[in-house]
């Protein structure tokens, strides 16, 4: 059941995008209760919100006031993705069963979930987990020392050569013809998945 308090704020991916969506409701004097990737608790129900002005000064920080309940949905299931693959460090990714924590998390069943996701976002799920953890790969070969067994252990691949295999499919290159690539070939988080 969802809470008449509750905002559902779609690209929020990050904890700066936690930091700033904070700092500009407070502005607008609105009391939050709690705050995490996609939702803000706040003390008032929505319909006592100004809901416009909140709208307003989303959008103009890169963010949307998610209406539509398909849609809330969705957005759910990418901050799960997002918050588990960026997490790395306390979440084992090699023994999650990405099926059964979104199912929990989002209170529906994963074939819905999964239907649902491949209608709207025109990605599988799966593909969409994918895509993040190669976006997470990209950053340690970028900004890191990890060797790609390091990395594929880190990011719960199986071998090294099931990263490098997705890593050529989804990027066109190998990891090591991405880290020395010069230019920068990442793409933000929230925009995963889009065509």
């Amino acid at each position: 059941m969802q809470s008449k308090n509750r905002l559902y704020i779609k690209n929020m991916v990050c904890p700066r995008c936690i930091k700033v969506v904070k700092e500009e409701l407070e502005k607008l004097g609105v009391k939050i209760l709690s705050i995490n990737l996609g939702e803000v608790e706040t003390a008032r129900p929505r319909e006592e919100l100004p809901l416009q002005q909140i709208s307003q000064v989303l959008k103009a920080n890169g963010f949307e006031l998610i209406e539509d309940a398909k849609s809330k949905i969705i957005e759910s299931v990418k901050n799960e993705v997002i918050s588990s693959i960026q997490q790395y460090e306390e979440i084992d990714l090699e023994t999650i069963n990405f099926s059964k924590l979104l199912s929990k998390k989002v209170g529906k069943d994963y074939n819905y979930l999964s239907s649902l996701f491949s209608k709207i976002e025109g990605i599988t799920i799966e593909h969409y987990i994918i895509l993040q953890k190669i976006e997470k790969a990209k950053e340690f070969l970028k900004y890191g020392d990890q060797t790609l067994s390091e990395i594929s252990y880190r990011l719960g691949y199986s071998s090294v050569q099931h990263l490098s295999r997705q890593f050529k499919n989804t990027t066109g290159m190998t990891a090591s013809q991405f880290k020395n690539n010069q230019s920068n070939l990442r793409k933000s988080i929230d925009s995963i998945g889009d065509y």
